[in-house]
């Protein structure tokens, strides 16, 4: 890591990464009550630059959660079978919120990193001007 940017291209990713996983949540929390909605899921993995792993990090293509969506009985729904059941959303509001709080603090963790570096960078120039 003898690249000064290298600690900021690597916070700054995980910012980006979390950020995505924010917005997945906020869509699932949103769609809780969305009949037929499957929740959205995104993991990470590295990323690659010019072929090689870079140390950097990456939200993946957005899947869906193919749990299975439960029967709600519900005969006056507009979605109601015959049987008065529609099939609701398989969105845990717990986990959301729990994956929520997590990416956040994440997030608040890449950027302590990154104010860090920069300041380390400033501080580092600043002793080279003299």
């Amino acid at each position: 890591m003898s690249d000064p940017i290298t600690p900021l291209r690597l916070a700054t990713s995980g910012m980006r990464a979390q950020s995505v996983r924010l917005r997945h949540t906020a869509e699932n929390i949103a769609n809780v009550d969305t009949p037929g909605y499957r929740r959205k899921l995104v993991s990470f993995e590295e990323a690659v630059r010019l072929g090689r792993p870079s140390g950097e990090v990456q939200a993946s293509r957005t899947q869906l959660d193919r749990s299975a969506l439960p029967r709600i009985f519900d005969p006056s729904h507009p979605m109601a079978d015959e049987e008065g059941y529609y099939l609701g959303s398989n969105v845990d509001l717990v986990i959301e919120i729990a994956d929520s709080r997590e990416a956040s603090r994440s997030y608040e963790a890449n950027l302590r990193v990154f104010e860090q570096s920069r300041q380390m960078s400033s501080a580092l120039m600043d002793l080279l001007r003299r």
